[in-house]
């Protein structure tokens, strides 16, 4: 796993960059967040392939258990992927909230993550 920082508005996000999945738990996730937060940074994204797929399953818990986190240690996090595949009412209307509102961001593309995070 790589970190890559960008910076803009003279804000200061993470890019985590990585061929396998990074986030296959919620203790995964946990972790993630520790570390880069102890690195200074409180806005980070990653990937839709760097996080297990039950991510995206709401029944499991983990998207829920991940970003209460997120949540509690004020980072901001926006995941880049192609959502569209995700066919239930439930996980798309998760994503139209989570956009809604900005903590958490479903986005399509790295700038589109580091301009919603730049914010």
């Amino acid at each position: 796993m790589k970190i890559q920082t960008h910076q803009r508005n003279g804000v200061k996000i993470a890019e985590v960059i990585s061929d396998t999945t990074v986030i296959g738990n919620a203790e995964e996730g946990l972790d993630l967040l520790g570390n880069l937060y102890y690195q200074d940074f409180d806005r980070i994204f990653l990937y839709q392939q760097n996080i297990t797929p039950d991510f995206f399953d709401l029944k499991t818990g983990i998207a829920g258990e991940i970003l209460q986190k997120f949540s509690n240690y004020r980072v901001r996090l926006a995941i880049v992927g192609d959502f569209s595949a995700y066919q239930s009412k439930s996980i798309k209307d998760f994503i139209f909230e989570s956009n809604k509102h900005g903590h958490v961001n479903f986005v399509e593309s790295k700038a589109e993550a580091i301009e919603r995070l730049s914010k």
